[in-house]
């Protein structure tokens, strides 16, 4: 199979391409680094493609899949994203609107047109990298929040109407807790919970998403806290939620 890969060069993304590649699978490797894509390029060998792509511009996005709709892609996984930390009133909006970019219309309009493709031959795998960030709101992490509560929704809403067509398509939400990546240093915070390990987690995605899992929550400590969060009441939650996002943030002077 062919698989794609967005933010490839580095945490959940670059460990995927490592295990789909052990799998003997053929990989399109996505992201702004390209010295690093070809590092990756190199250790894995042959039946790797690059493409050094700013998926925050909108116009980049669909030029990637201009380039790529006629390769016969097999399964497409959108895992571009970052976040930032802070008070809504303080984050820096065009920050905030960059996030947006990648992760909500990146990952939309990459879904919507492979699904396109996808459903006419019936077959193919769409995977997500949301987070378990998309079943809570996320006070001081708000703007990433709201971005994985659209995507894990978004994917929801598909994995139905694949169902009610009785379609082959295959459509996951993977939606990890702290996950040890780069995504601290970007966002500036710090994880004081134990982290799972990228290459784990994506490994537990690929094998569950085989499998045609929709919801896909590595680690038992997630799953529990999630189920919790169901349970009490919404004004409890944000707190709880709000103390963990204080307990993050590193002090920026």
């Amino acid at each position: 199979m062919k698989v794609l890969i967005t933010g490839a060069s580095s945490g959940i993304g670059l460990e995927m391409a490592y295990y789909m590649a052990r799998q003997g699978h053929e990989l399109i490797l996505v992201a702004r680094r390209e010295k690093r894509l070809q590092c990756i390029k190199s250790k894995i060998g042959s039946n790797v493609e690059i493409f050094e792509c700013d998926l925050t511009n909108t116009n980049n996005v669909y030029d990637l899949y201009d380039k790529v709709k006629n390769k016969n892609v097999d399964i497409l996984i959108n895992n571009a994203g970052f976040g930032l930390f802070g008070n809504f009133w303080e984050t820096s909006l065009d920050r905030e609107l960059e996030m947006i970019d990648l992760n909500i219309k990146a990952y939309h309009i990459l879904t919507k047109l492979f699904l396109k493709d996808f459903v006419k031959k019936d077959s193919g795998y769409i995977l997500n990298v949301c987070s378990s960030a998309g079943f809570m709101s996320g006070p001081e992490l708000n703007t990433y929040y709201a971005t994985k509560n659209y995507v894990t929704k978004l994917t929801f809403g598909i994995f139905e109407e694949l169902r009610s067509i009785k379609s082959n398509v295959v459509v996951s939400a993977l939606c990890p807790g702290p996950v040890d990546t780069e995504f601290n240093k970007i966002a500036n915070g710090d994880f004081m919970t134990k982290s799972l390990s990228a290459k784990y987690v994506s490994k537990y995605a690929i094998d569950k998403m085989f499998k045609r899992k929709l919801i896909i929550i590595p680690g038992i400590g997630t799953k529990i806290g999630l189920i919790l969060v169901r349970l009490v009441p919404t004004k409890v939650s944000l707190r709880f939620i709000h103390a963990i996002q204080r307990k993050k943030q590193r002090t920026i002077k």
